[in-house]
C-alpha cells in the first residue's frame, strides 16, 4: 500500500511539477502580451496591505470558478463541472502564483501568511524527499521537457 501511495503522489507531483513550469512561462508571456508590465513592477513594490488585496482578487476569482464547477456538478452536469473545475485549477496556478511571486516579500511580513507558507513549504519539501526516491517518479522526470 505504502508503495502504491508513493507511486501516485509522485504522479501528481511530476504533473504539478510540469504544469507549474508550463503556466509560470504562460504567466510571464501573457502579462508580456497584454503589457502589464508597470502593473508588475508597480505590484511589486506596492504595500504590504495592497499586496495582501491583490492576492486575494485572483483567490476571489478562483472560488467563483469553484462554486460555478460545484453547481454544475449539482446540477448533473458532471463533465462540465469537471472541466469548470480544472479551468479554475490553472487560473489559479496562474493567477495566484503570479502574484505571489510578485509579491512574496510584502505578503510574507503578515504572521498568518509567513506561518502557513513555512508550513506548506516544509511539507512539500518533506513529501518530495520521499517520492523523489521512487522509480515512478524518476521515470517520469526523464520524460519532463
Amino acid at each position: 500500500m505504502k508503495k502504491f501511495l508513493l507511486s501516485f503522489l509522485a504522479i501528481v507531483l511530476i504533473i504539478e511539477e510540469w504544469l507549474w513550469d508550463l503556466l509560470t512561462a504562460f504567466g510571464r508571456l501573457l502579462f508580456q502580451w497584454l503589457n502589464l508590465e508597470q502593473f508588475e513592477q508597480w505590484l511589486s513594490q506596492t504595500t504590504a496591505n495592497m499586496a495582501l488585496v491583490a492576492l486575494g482578487i485572483p483567490i476571489l476569482i478562483v472560488t467563483l470558478i469553484n462554486l460555478a464547477a460545484f453547481g454544475l456538478i449539482a446540477k448533473g452536469l458532471i463533465l462540465q463541472g469537471i472541466l469548470t473545475e480544472i479551468l479554475a485549477k490553472l487560473v489559479g496556478t496562474l493567477l495566484v502564483a503570479r502574484v505571489f511571486a510578485l509579491t512574496k516579500p510584502q505578503l510574507l511580513t503578515f504572521a498568518f501568511l509567513r506561518v502557513t507558507y513555512t508550513t506548506i513549504t516544509y511539507w512539500l519539501q518533506w513529501a518530495h524527499q520521499k517520492i523523489t526516491d521512487t522509480a515512478i517518479y524518476r521515470w517520469a522526470k526523464q520524460w519532463k521537457i
